[in-house]
């Protein structure tokens, strides 16, 4: 339940920072648990509140700090 939670979470804020990044994959990876005796619902706003405010400084990081297309392809 709490990953479905946290997917619709990335889903909501990505789509406010579509514009930001080209279109092709990306991979979003939890790479900490949230504390269950700190979040006990999968379903609080807490907890919603607390994954929101994580994604959007991921996202605003990696749209500060992508590569410029040229750099990408190697054109001078």
């Amino acid at each position: 339940m709490t990953r479905n939670a946290i997917k619709r979470q990335i889903y909501s804020v990505s789509a406010d920072f579509e514009s930001a990044f080209t279109k092709a994959a990306h991979v979003v990876r939890l790479r900490m648990t949230f504390d269950r005796s700190q979040f006990i619902s999968a379903t609080s706003d807490r907890l919603k509140d607390a994954i929101r405010s994580e994604l959007q400084q991921l996202f605003t990081k990696a749209s500060i700090v992508r590569p410029s297309p040229k750099l990408l392809t190697g054109c001078a």
